[in-house]
């Protein structure tokens, strides 16, 4: 890490590329013959889909999958050429051409997307390659049931796309009793009946460990890739990727009764230690975790108190010895003994928003991969 970036920063987000691979690789072991790709879309949830992508390209991953045109206009000279990236939004109206010309392949939710994509194939004088999504019972992207019977009802819908998956996607994955599961692959089994023979698409993270019959031909995870533990409440056989580190600002000593931070919400029960850390909601640290929170030195647990503040927040270090933190000492606010989904249950909410959330004011470190680099946040789209 360079010395001087180091002195400068506030706060250190570490991303542990081999970990992702790592992911990768249980999980693509985990399907038993189905071919695993890579969600990457909001820059790989946050951690840099340029440099994610290039390292799981490296031990194998050759399909890849974004939300927005954009990104993945961003991605793909960051990949090889045999890398098939996905636009799981499929192509806004009127940026069809720009889609074909980089050779992304769009998942077609409407029979609008269908109808646009099918004309700039006649166009192009060529089969275009697209995966068409069909709504199983999230009720959010996809061909609706009656869309569907009209397709399946117009010999030429299709003419000029090559479906090269059809797809849908779990609402309730991450519940593996919940019924939903059951019905929406039924539901997925009989659109596929009316729609051209191709392969099937189902399973995001947590929908590979609903079994075999939710695998089909490809499955899409994403959070499991990055830590997030795929089935709650159950053990994580993920490996952490994220490790982010601040640093003390300043120490005091309160008195009984002092209040600490906005409007008062914590008040010191008795003499304690106060150490201000330099992170805070406008870096992803949330707001939701005033009075919730903590942080780690070593193996002691240090309570966050009062309300987390724009660029700051304050932990009770009273259980410390008096000479083992001051000005400079890092804590931890993530890492494996305080993992991704331990900050989201304090904060109310799951390990998706916390690793997307994280700000822009880090210097951030990726370990593992082709190489160990350094560089301040917001140059992480850099290949």
């Amino acid at each position: 890490m360079n010395s001087a970036h180091a002195t400068h920063a506030g706060a250190f987000l570490s991303i542990d590329l081999d970990a992702i691979c790592s992911n990768w690789c249980a999980l693509s072991a985990r399907l038993n013959g189905t071919v695993c790709s890579a969600v990457v879309k909001a820059d790989a949830y946050g951690l840099g889909a340029r440099r994610v992508g290039a390292a799981l390209y490296a031990v194998g991953c050759r399909h890849f999958f974004v939300a927005h045109l954009s990104e993945g206009l961003d991605l793909r000279p960051a990949l090889p050429a045999d890398a098939t990236i996905y636009v799981l939004h499929g192509v806004p109206p009127g940026a069809e051409a720009d889609c074909a010309a980089q050779g992304l392949v769009p998942v077609l939710n409407s029979r609008q997307q269908i109808d646009s994509w099918r004309a700039l194939a006649h166009a192009l004088g060529q089969r275009l390659p697209a995966i068409v999504q069909v709504d199983s019972g999230m009720a959010r992207l996809g061909l609706s049931a009656s869309e569907l019977l009209q397709l399946s009802d117009d010999p030429s819908a299709l003419d000029g796309i090559h479906v090269a998956y059809v797809m849908s996607h779990l609402a309730c994955a991450d519940e593996p009793t919940h019924p939903a599961n059951a019905a929406q692959l039924a539901r997925f089994v009989a659109a596929r009946r009316l729609l051209p023979a191709a392969p099937a698409t189902l399973s995001n993270s947590s929908g590979i460990f609903l079994g075999s019959a939710f695998h089909f031909d490809l499955a899409r995870p994403g959070a499991a890739l990055y830590g997030i533990a795929p089935v709650p409440g159950q053990a994580n056989p993920m490996l952490p990727v994220v490790t982010l580190q601040a640093k003390v600002m300043q120490t005091r000593t309160v008195e009984a009764g002092t209040s600490v931070g906005y409007g008062g919400h914590w008040v010191a029960p008795h003499t304690s230690r106060i150490a201000t850390v330099s992170v805070g909601y406008a870096d992803g640290y949330l707001r939701s975790l005033s009075n919730q929170g903590s942080a780690w030195l070593g193996a002691v647990e240090l309570p966050l108190v009062g309300r987390v503040s724009m660029d700051t927040i304050t932990l009770d270090v009273t259980a410390l010895p008096d000479n083992a933190i001051r000005p400079g000492t890092l804590v931890d606010l993530l890492s494996p003994r305080h993992t991704v989904d331990d900050v989201a249950a304090r904060a109310g909410t799951i390990g998706y928003e916390i690793v997307t959330s994280l700000g822009q004011r880090y210097l951030l470190r990726y370990d593992g991969g082709a190489a160990s680099t350094t560089s301040q946040r917001w140059t992480t789209s850099s290949p």
